[in-house]
């Protein structure tokens, strides 16, 4: 069963377009739109586990350059 989560990421936004291109090229992210409020960015990832979530969120998002916080949420259906 595939799992669904919703990254919430707060970047420096004089680095918007290639923080957004960085992220949707990680695997497992299905889609990434630019939203107006409290974060910049939100990711779409779908992968089989939640620790796998864990995985493109600490491994591959967090460590970007440019990235300041992100916020998980796995949708429960």
């Amino acid at each position: 069963m595939a799992v669904t989560a919703y990254i919430l990421v707060k970047s420096n936004t004089s680095e918007a377009d290639r923080v957004k291109s960085t992220i949707e090229s990680l695997d497992g992210v299905t889609g990434t739109d630019i939203v107006a409020g409290d974060v910049d960015f939100i990711a779409k990832v779908s992968v089989d586990s939640p620790g796998a979530v864990k995985d493109i969120v600490a491994g591959g998002i967090q460590p970007i350059d440019g990235v300041e916080t992100t916020q998980t949420y796995i949708a429960m259906a």
